[in-house]
């Protein structure tokens, strides 16, 4: 296997790829769609195996478009909407998000958790923007500085990894430059990240050195491992923040 997919292998057992929780997701449901108005059309953008697309098709009257451009995931997200009784509801669509087939002002929402990161936040955010209808709203969690300064060692880690990382006031700002009105804002709370991503994914760890023995899975596991433990370390210092934007101008 390649690496991504070795990465395909090591996270498609897990019910989130990254970060997050269902509360998390419901309360960014509440900040964006305080109305819960019928009829919506919404694009999950990096949805992964569908754990906020299940809650969207659960909790509103919708249609969702899940995208991710691994199809794995997206054969474990349909199988999962079958089993719940969402299947008519989540249409799934494989491509990369950087390349999206969708029309100018076509969706009431977007959604993405974890994933504008795969772009970067600003290219995101501004290249989604057409595909809002005038007034709508975008929903994205994304890499967040909590605090004014940073111990140097999770300062050169995150710079090196992401260098988009920064305080929600500068993502805000972006957020206005790119034709949106902030709306709502929350950091994700540590089980987001302990509970709910990183101790299930250590679980996986034996199981997948077992699928995949060789020195590639391993130095994969190893870097989990060494950002989980920054994590336990740092995780005071930055978090993912839930950005709740209208999109404006029109």
């Amino acid at each position: 296997m390649d690496e991504m997919q070795l990465l395909q292998d090591l996270h498609r057992a897990q019910e989130r790829q990254g970060p997050g929780s269902e509360d998390a997701t419901m309360r960014a449901i509440e900040l964006a769609l305080p109305d819960k108005r019928d009829g919506l059309k919404i694009a999950d953008i990096g949805c992964g195996t569908g754990a906020a697309a299940v809650v969207l098709a659960r909790e509103l009257d919708a249609r969702i478009t899940a995208v991710d451009f691994l199809q794995g995931f997206l054969d474990i997200l349909g199988e999962r909407a079958q089993r719940l009784g969402l299947a008519d509801r989540i249409s799934c669509l494989k491509s990369s998000m950087d390349a999206l087939p969708f029309s100018d002002c076509e969706f009431d929402l977007i959604w993405s958790e974890g994933a504008v990161y795969n772009m970067g936040f600003t290219a995101g955010v501004r290249a989604w923007r057409r595909f809002l209808k005038s007034g709508g709203i975008l929903a994205v969690s994304e890499l967040t500085w909590l605090t004014a300064t940073r111990p140097p060692e999770i300062e050169a880690h995150w710079q090196g990894e992401y260098p988009e990382i920064d305080t929600a006031s500068t993502k805000m700002r972006v957020l206005e430059e790119c034709g949106y009105a902030p709306v709502g804002y929350f950091v994700l709370p540590r089980e987001c990240w302990m509970e709910n991503y990183y101790l299930p994914l250590r679980q996986n760890f034996a199981a997948f050195l077992e699928r995949n023995p060789g020195s590639a899975a391993r130095a994969i596991m190893e870097a989990e491992e060494r950002e989980i433990s920054l994590y336990e370390r740092f995780g005071k210092y930055f978090s993912y923040g839930f950005y709740i934007a209208r999109k404006e101008g029109e």
